[in-house]
């Protein structure tokens, strides 16, 4: 779910577009489950997608990239400045279902 690599972690991410309100819901089937408000058209559930994750691991935007999954619902993200320990706790603290 949360692998180290020079510089930061990549999390393996599960994305429900089209939800009630954004932000982090847990975990599912070994990764980070994250609601999206926006639709899948045009970039916007992705680029929500790095708002809502910068938001919540407290790290500006610009240190948050998709690296995989671009038009799928199971993606990987990569974000730079975050230690494995860090990331683990965020997700933690957000409750676990699934």
């Amino acid at each position: 779910m949360i692998t180290d690599v020079p510089g930061g972690v990549v999390i393996a991410v599960r994305v429900v577009p089209r939800a009630g309100r954004s932000g982090l819901a847990g975990t599912r089937e070994d990764a980070v489950l994250v609601r999206l408000a926006a639709a899948p058209v045009d970039g916007a559930a992705n680029a929500e997608l790095i708002e809502v994750l910068a938001d919540a691991f407290g790290v500006p935007r610009r240190q948050v990239s998709l690296v995989a999954g671009d038009r799928a619902r199971q993606k990987r993200v990569r974000i730079d400045g975050l230690t494995r320990a860090r990331a683990a706790a965020v997700v933690a603290a957000s409750g676990s279902r699934g």
